[in-house]
């Protein structure tokens, strides 16, 4: 199957490709599958929402009250801004712990919004700063909740983390002894899936009542607590798009109204085709109304403009 090709052009010359594997899937059948569907890759922060649901089915979101708010910062890669960092923090202060307990490493804020606020009032960056730091924040609660180890909370023995492996598996409907297990940007363990089985989870997590119910509803009203292009995508999507993006080019989309998901990957790692890539291919599958497909495709203008605002190319995705 070839693979989609994302043509960055300037001047009617094509400037830079992109290939991208990809597979569309609805209630379980696939629609679309195109590039290698089916050697496995990292899922990267694709996973958050997966490993979300031991915050939710150890009981620490009941335990702790946490908010809507603060579940999306679980499943969010965050920008380092104020409202991301009070929501990690406040996760952590319901837990009984401090950020020291978080062990994702520490990066300065990654939106020039967040980087004003932290410098601006003197400070340095932390490890709540980190994109992945409400993801940990939540490992932490599980673990607390459970009466477990928080040192060790990222070891792939931890039962945290056990159960994180057990609700990919279940979700991707593959044995856990198929999935790869590797170290992800932030220490905490990853998952090597193919994209095929990526999409089937995503697929039945936007079909899934109980947990994964809740945790959609909270990154759907709360997008911008999850971040970056997902949010965007999300507020298009008027609650009908769950989104969750990973680094090295991995992106899943999720239409809960259908039971439908798409799974990507872009060979070079680059994350700039994925705006045009899913417009196109919710376009040409039919997945979205008009009105919302006409959003989504406003976040993925042909038009490429220079810094003056004047327009000197366009961006074209070959099937």
């Amino acid at each position: 199957m070839s693979d989609i090709l994302c043509e960055f052009r300037r001047a009617g010359r094509v400037e830079a490709v992109h290939a991208v594997s990809a597979v569309v899937m609805e209630r379980g059948r696939v629609l679309m599958a195109r590039g290698d569907a089916d050697t496995a890759v990292f899922m990267r922060s694709c996973a958050k929402p997966f490993q979300a649901l031991a915050v939710v089915e150890s009981g620490a979101a009941e335990a702790f009250a946490l908010t809507g708010a603060e579940l999306a910062v679980v499943c969010g890669s965050h920008s380092g801004e104020k409202v991301h960092e009070e929501a990690v923090r406040s996760i952590l202060r319901k837990a009984g712990l401090t950020p020291a307990a978080l062990r994702c490493g520490t990066h300065p804020p990654i939106s020039a919004k967040g980087l004003r606020q932290l410098y601006g009032a003197g400070r340095e960056p932390s490890a709540v700063h980190n994109n992945c730091s409400g993801k940990h924040a939540g490992m932490l609660a599980a673990a607390r909740r459970l009466g477990l180890s928080v040192r060790d909370y990222l070891d792939p023995a931890h039962p945290v983390q056990r159960m994180n492996l057990v609700n990919v598996a279940g979700f991707a409907e593959v044995p856990e002894r198929e999935i790869g297990i590797g170290t992800d940007g932030c220490s905490a363990p990853n998952f090597a899936l193919p994209l095929r089985a990526m999409a089937r989870a995503m697929g039945n997590f936007c079909s899934s009542n109980g947990g994964a119910a809740r945790l959609r509803g909270a990154m759907t009203r709360h997008p911008r607590i999850v971040g970056r292009f997902c949010a965007d995508l999300m507020i298009a999507g008027r609650g009908r798009i769950v989104a969750k993006g990973g680094a090295e080019g991995a992106y899943l989309l999720g239409l809960p109204g259908r039971g439908a998901a798409i799974a990507l990957k872009v060979a070079d790692g680059n994350s700039r085709p994925w705006p045009h890539v899913i417009a196109a291919l919710l376009r040409e599958l039919g997945l979205l109304g008009k009105e919302d497909l006409s959003r989504v495709e406003k976040l993925a203008a042909p038009g490429l403009r220079n810094c003056a605002g004047r327009e000197v190319g366009d961006v074209r995705v070959r099937f």
